[in-house]
């Protein structure tokens, strides 16, 4: 179930690796039917997908406004991976055609561009959507409190529950332990959990406290029982499981409040 290639301590959601793929599929083929017609394309094809990133990253801030409006610098952090790929792809083909009808001789090459691109990604994105992710239920595991009280994960059925997997030496956990933090506060109908991947309650304890941020249902992983479980080795990871405790979806990297709102969309009551 792992969403992510990991590589030392870098993480890559297979989802920005399918991204990157087709991008350079596009550029790949548009630039060699452009060679082959005598047409220089590669300038027009760099804009086709700036266009069509900038389109996709758009419509998705003005879907999720309200979060982006209270925290505009977020709009340009891209690292929450808020995207619409459909409207980016929409933005890239009109962009294309629209230069194309000026421009004649670059019908061809634009099309075949990003005709590959858009199949390298139809096919990636429905390969990544068979893999057996949903439908995994919360684990029994075995776990203490910040206060050493056990508790079992899969006592957490019965309300939707996002579970986060984080620790405090890492940066992308740091930055959204705020976003999650407000979450909680506003949705009382869905469980927060956190759990603390190796490192000890003191640790963990002294590092809230530090920062004022009194979340409810932090619980010491100190031997990573959950990675393992969920085959999730790259932090953050965030799972969203629905109110009977299945799994609904998992997001590898950094969240926004615009990108938790995203997911906690798909979840029923």
């Amino acid at each position: 179930m792992n969403h992510a290639l990991v590589v030392g301590p870098l993480a890559l959601p297979y989802s920005l690796l399918l991204m990157f793929a087709a991008m350079a599929s596009a550029l790949y083929v548009g630039q060699r039917s452009g060679r082959n017609a005598s047409v220089d394309i590669e300038s027009v094809l760099w804009q086709t997908l700036l266009v069509g990133l900038a389109l996709a990253r758009l419509v998705f801030v003005l879907e999720f406004r309200l979060a982006y409006f209270a925290s505009p610098l977020d709009i340009v952090d891209i690292r929450d991976g808020g995207w619409n790929p459909t409207a980016g792809f929409i933005g890239a083909w009109l962009f294309a055609l629209s230069r194309a009808r000026r421009v004649p001789a670059l019908l061809k090459p634009l099309r075949s561009a990003l005709m590959v691109g858009t199949v390298v990604w139809a096919v990636g994105a429905v390969v990544l959507s068979m893999r057996p992710e949903t439908g995994q239920e919360l684990p029994a595991l075995s776990l203490t409190s910040l206060e050493g009280r056990p508790m079992n994960l899969a006592e957490f059925k019965g309300k939707p529950t996002v579970v986060n997997l984080w620790a405090t030496w890492c940066p992308p956990c740091v930055r959204e332990m705020p976003v999650l933090h407000q979450a909680q506060m506003e949705r009382p109908d869905v469980n927060f959990v956190f759990l603390s991947q190796g490192e000890s309650a003191d640790k963990v304890g002294s590092w809230l406290r530090a920062r004022k941020l009194p979340l409810h249902n932090v619980l010491i992983d100190a031997n990573k029982q959950a990675g393992a479980a969920f085959k999730e080795g790259a932090l953050p990871t965030t799972l969203f499981f629905d109110a009977q405790g299945r799994l609904h979806s998992t997001r590898v990297g950094e969240l926004s409040a615009a990108t938790l709102s995203e997911r906690l969309q798909g979840l029923a009551p």
